[in-house]
């Protein structure tokens, strides 16, 4: 199938259940096709996830928009994301917050992931290489955490940087079959929020995550 529009991706985020109108302009307005890896033999319209290097792929849009709408930004938050994968997730998160700093585990994938925001005039995110499920705690605290990879705990790290108040996203699992769970910070500890949906992730993987 070729020929598809940014509306698709709405039309499929509406279809799954996703109703926050400034996360669907967002995925309207942020063209995937610029964050899609090269020759990859698909559609970049299409709500699919990608291959990218090292075994990993792009999360399917319907998917990211679910997580995003699940943070419930209002636009002045600072945003933790933890796997930049090539960027579309980010310039999204860009949109939505005041500023967002994603975590890669690998050089080359950051570096396209840098690339894409430039070429997107994304200015307003910071891709730092390193281990995601430490977190990024000279930047901390912070009012939402996205984690996309899976792990059966929230790593300790990322709920000790998530602001009071704050919320966090992530695949709960061991990798291939997980609940995303959506959670908030009251009185220092995190309380589930609610279920957002079923996924298969890549696992997390670092010191506080599965031993690589």
């Amino acid at each position: 199938m070729q020929g598809l529009l940014p509306a698709d991706l709405v039309d499929a985020a509406r279809r799954a259940g996703v109703r926050d109108e400034r996360v669907l302009e967002a995925v309207q307005t942020v063209p995937r096709a610029a964050f899609a890896p090269p020759d990859v033999g698909a559609d970049p319209y299409l709500d699919v996830p990608l291959p990218i290097p090292h075994a990993q792929v792009t999360t399917q849009p319907s998917l990211v928009a679910k997580m995003l709408e699940a943070l419930a930004l209002s636009g002045s938050e600072q945003v933790l994301e933890i796997g930049t994968g090539y960027g579309f997730q980010t310039a999204l998160l860009a949109r939505l917050a005041a500023f967002v700093w994603s975590i890669e585990r690998w050089e080359d994938i950051a570096a396209t992931a840098r690339t894409n925001l430039s070429a997107n005039a994304t200015d307003n995110v910071e891709v730092v290489v390193g281990d995601g499920s430490k977190g990024l705690p000279d930047h901390a605290p912070y009012h939402a955490v996205i984690v996309s990879a899976a792990f059966p705990t929230v790593p300790q790290p990322l709920a000790e940087q998530l602001a009071e108040g704050g919320r966090l996203v992530q695949p709960l699992g061991s990798g291939g079959d997980e609940q995303v769970l959506s959670f908030t910070k009251h009185g220092g500890r995190l309380e589930r929020r609610g279920f957002v949906t079923r996924a298969h992730f890549v696992r997390l993987y670092g010191r506080h995550g599965f031993a690589p």
